[in-house]
């Protein structure tokens, strides 16, 4: 797997991929830095990795997705969650590191991927 950190989300209330939605990407510490905003495509996807083999350094990190915008931008009536955030660890930044969100508006699930 080459060195990158990538995300995909699946709407799990349609059984497609969620186009549209906003993921922030922080490194966390003492005062947390945003690093950048994503948009997922048409696949649920990002069009390049969020995070690129020159990008990658060891740390603490968390991807915040923005569900409720996407949920009500999909015709969802009050959904109950806001943004998901998954805080995870680069602990080799010459691995690839692929965080998934599989997400209804009412509940979600993550695992690392390949």
């Amino acid at each position: 797997m080459p060195a990158k950190l990538s995300t995909h989300v699946l709407d799990l209330t349609s059984g497609k991929p969620a186009p549209g939605m906003t993921i922030e990407l922080w490194r966390r510490g003492v005062a947390p830095v945003r690093l950048k905003t994503v948009v997922t495509n048409a696949d649920g996807r990002t069009d390049a990795p969020v995070l690129a083999e020159a990008e990658m350094a060891a740390g603490e990190y968390e991807l915040v997705f923005h569900v409720r915008a996407y949920f009500e931008a999909h015709g969802a009536a009050s959904p109950f969650l806001d943004e998901v955030p998954i805080r995870f660890t680069i602990f080799d930044p010459a691995a690839g590191y692929h965080v998934p969100l599989l997400v209804t508006p009412f509940a979600f699930s993550t695992y690392r991927g390949s």
